[in-house]
Parts: structure tokens; sequence; C-alpha cells
């Protein structure tokens, strides 16, 4: 199969006009949405803490960014930092219970946003077919 300009242009056309969509909903004027970002891949991960440069994998800011976002994050009282007992010179951060609060919060009207906003364009197959695409892409990028 030969790669397709157009199907990635298209792919990354439908993803901006829907982020830019997403931000405008209002569970996002409390925190923003990459500050939510955090605290949902921090809710993903193992006692929903993990070190910065772990959690940045999962994440399209870079390390520096992410590091000042979590003190922000902090200073809210949504995660907190604590001495990785694994290794001394890492940081783990956590949700705090608020965090987790702020997070499922945001995360049930999130849902309720991106259904109102895609849930009618296509159909179940077509979600099904657009999550194994997807899908099949990022593990294709991720095994490289």
């Amino acid at each position: 199969m030969q790669f397709s300009n157009a199907a990635w242009e298209a792919l990354f056309r439908a993803q901006v006009t829907v982020m830019r969509e997403i931000q405008k909903l209002p569970e996002f004027k409390e925190i923003g949405i990459r500050e939510y970002d955090v605290l949902f891949n921090l809710s993903r991960c193992p006692a929903s803490s993990s070190r910065l440069s772990d959690l940045n994998a999962h994440l399209l800011i870079s390390q520096p960014s992410l590091s000042r976002m979590a003190e922000r994050l902090e200073a809210k009282g949504l995660v907190s930092r604590a001495p990785d007992p694994t290794d001394q010179r890492a940081v783990l951060f956590s949700l705090t219970a608020k965090g987790a609060e702020v997070q499922k919060s945001i995360g049930r009207e999130h849902v309720k946003g991106i259904h109102a906003l895609i849930g009618s364009a296509l159909s179940a197959e077509e979600f099904a077919t657009l999550r194994e695409l997807s899908t099949k892409l990022r593990t294709h990028i991720e095994s490289r």
C-alpha cells in the first residue's frame, strides 16, 4: 500500500478541527485541556502516579513545559510530588484526591461534549473502524 498524503492531511485537519472545538467546551474553563490531559494520563498510571519523563511520552508538550505545568497543578492542589522510592534522583507526581475528583468531573462532561460534537458524524461501525485504524497507526509508530 502506498502512503497517501491526502489521507494524512484529512486525518490531521479533522484532528485540528475537533480539538479546536473541544477546547471551547465549558468543562475546560476551570483548567485547560492540556492540564486535563496531564490529570487524565496520571489517572491511568498505576497508583495514579508517574515520573514526568514517563508521563511525557503520552503528551504533546515538551518536558520543560510539563515541568512548569506540574508545578502549576501542584500549586492548585491537583497533584503532589514525592521522591521515587526506586530512584532517589527521581520524583513521582501523583493525583491528589482533589485532582482525581477534578479529573473525573471534567472527564464526565468531556465525554458528553465529545459525543455532542462528533457522536452523529459516524455510525457505530465507522467509529470502530476509526479506532482500529488509529490504533494501528499509533502502534506502528511506537514499534519503530
